[in-house]
């Protein structure tokens, strides 16, 4: 909760990449927010942070953010390097607060033991998954919990961008290795628990477009625990998406809903049907970066911490992406995997 007398929360960005600069921008555009530090790996981002910013501190070690009774603070560096960075945050009593970019950890194993630490520590905790924060996807959830469609019988959801399209197999580019199911597919796996609870994967297929054991389109069938059957395609290969989609179609008893970043679309049995693009369902926030389920992201964040309360995707949820990932992985062949 915000300490008696303090007008803004004192918060501090680990990892100065893209995620790093566009939270660090939100931040400080919200009202009850003092970004006061940055810690940053890079030499050459540190000395350009250093004259841009007078006023906030820059380091290149978490253990240095210790002594400056940090409110909160959020974990924007690559995803292999979110395990040791939160734990350095907990173990070194940084802050208790944690906002961590999605995916959570790198495995279950090290999501579950960061969960842990969460519930050990307390404090205020959540992971990136912004499209919860997406009008469209909100309105989804809405009118699937309201029965609209009756009860959901089948889905089929896909994660697309067009980052590798066209690139030949024989190229020196190569794709990263987290690979597009943590990369991409994560969002629409957590969007999925959203909408229909925990599932089990059936069956798996990863394809590696670029050798060397690259994960660059992954197909996959699911089950609820009630029995709703899914398939999900991801993949960064895919022509005519320059911008990343997520989109699901929801088969339902009295309709069928089909839903994605842009749109939703709503066909009922007896012939009705309504659409809904961005504009129409009140998109609009007090700072524009990135998108506008960033700033929705953290403000809910930020309200939560200052509140001292609950919020959603934490890391508890977000770990569950995790095990269904991993999930995937075994299924496929790629790993072992233990609970």
């Amino acid at each position: 909760m915000l300490k008696l007398g303090v007008d803004k929360l004192k918060v501090a960005v680990v990892g100065f990449g893209k995620m790093g600069i566009l939270h660090a921008g939100i931040l400080n555009a919200l009202p009850k927010v003092q970004l006061v530090a940055v810690c940053e790996k890079s030499g050459l981002i540190r000395r350009i942070l250093k004259n841009l910013f007078r006023d906030v501190f820059v380091v290149d070690d978490v253990g240095e953010l210790s002594d400056l009774g940090l409110d909160a603070i959020y974990v924007t560096t690559p995803v292999s390097c979110h395990f040791a960075v939160v734990k350095s945050i907990y173990d070194l009593g940084v802050s208790s607060n944690v906002f961590v970019e999605k995916p959570l950890a790198s495995n279950y194993s090290e999501a579950k033991e960061l969960c842990d630490l969460a519930c050990r520590l307390g404090g205020v905790n959540m992971v990136g998954y912004m499209r919860r924060f997406s009008v469209t996807f909100r309105k989804a959830k809405d009118l699937l919990d309201q029965g609209v469609i009756g009860e959901p019988v089948y889905f089929s959801a896909y994660a697309y961008s067009s980052d590798f399209f066209g690139v030949d197999e024989n190229s020196k580019v190569h794709t990263p290795k987290v690979g597009v199911m943590r990369d991409l597919g994560c969002h629409a796996v957590d969007l999925a628990l959203w909408f229909f609870g925990d599932f089990k994967v059936k069956n798996a297929k990863i394809d590696s477009l670029f050798g060397d054991g690259s994960e660059d389109s992954v197909s996959f069938e699911v089950e609820t625990q009630s029995g709703i059957g899914g398939k999900f395609d991801v993949t960064w290969c895919v022509d005519g998406y320059r911008m990343p989609e997520v989109g699901f179609t929801v088969e339902g008893s009295k309709g069928v809903m089909r839903v994605n970043d842009d749109a939703l679309e709503l066909s009922l049995n007896g012939g009705e049907k309504f659409r809904w693009f961005r504009h129409d369902l009140r998109d609009g926030v007090g700072f524009w970066l990135g998108a506008p389920e960033y700033y929705r992201e953290d403000e809910c964040f930020v309200e939560a911490v200052i509140r001292g309360g609950f919020v959603e995707p934490c890391f508890e949820t977000a770990a569950k992406v995790d095990r269904l990932i991993d999930e995937v992985l075994v299924k496929a062949g790629r790993v072992g995997w233990s609970k």
